[in-house]
């Protein structure tokens, strides 16, 4: 499979599946591990707010401005999570407006999280968030005990866009978006290629209830 010459839709659509599990995060979850390195779910949360905004931003022009790529930290207090869920759709729908207008004039997008000084046309731009779209959705998901399922068209894509992330060592380090890759077993499916790619457990599951 190669990647489309078009994602905005399909990345609508990963947002759209990624929103019911933002929806069932409760207060007692945010300080549950996740399978996102050291982070707890709190964590997690305003880190995948924060790049929505961000990369809205930097389909708009905006992205050379380290501001705009701020984790958007939670609230304090039993408001947390409802207010993280307004926060999501709203960075949510902001985005995907961005990204839509982007990809349909052929800007380009400034990412300096990933190569600073470098402008990635829009459809690339896409492709990046769509994955980490997906695969924090994931990781919310198992974090809180959901399955998380996707079609074979999305899941397909997922996996074709995780074969592109380098393997090279710094760009595994401790720190970094992804681990190094996880040996890959016959009877994977799709989505667990991909997470097994970005050095996720597919069989992660939460410890501390």
């Amino acid at each position: 499979m190669t990647t489309p010459t078009t994602l905005a839709p399909a990345h609508a659509r990963a947002l759209a599946l990624a929103a019911p599990v933002v929806a069932a995060i409760r207060p007692e979850h945010l300080d549950l591990p996740t399978p996102c390195g050291d982070w707890a779910l709190r964590r997690l949360l305003a880190h995948v707010i924060g790049q929505q905004y961000g990369f809205a931003a930097a389909a708009r022009g905006q992205g050379a401005d380290p501001a705009v790529w701020a984790d958007r930290p939670l609230v304090a207090g039993p408001g947390a999570a409802g207010a993280a869920l307004a926060a999501f759709a709203d960075s949510a729908s902001e985005l995907a407006e961005a990204f839509a207008a982007a990809e349909a004039t052929g800007a380009t997008v400034e990412l300096p999280e990933i190569l600073p000084g470098h402008a990635f046309p829009a459809t690339q731009a896409i492709g990046f968030h769509l994955l980490d779209t997906l695969v924090h959705a994931w990781d919310l998901a198992v974090t809180i005990g959901l399955p998380f399922e996707l079609g074979p068209d999305l899941a397909a894509l997922l996996l074709n866009i995780a074969e592109l992330v380098p393997n090279d060592p710094a760009a595994r380090a401790p720190g970094r978006a992804f681990a190094p890759v996880r040996p890959a077993t016959t009877e994977a499916t799709a989505l667990e290629q991909a997470l097994l790619l970005l050095g996720r457990d597919p069989h992660w599951q939460q410890r501390v209830r």
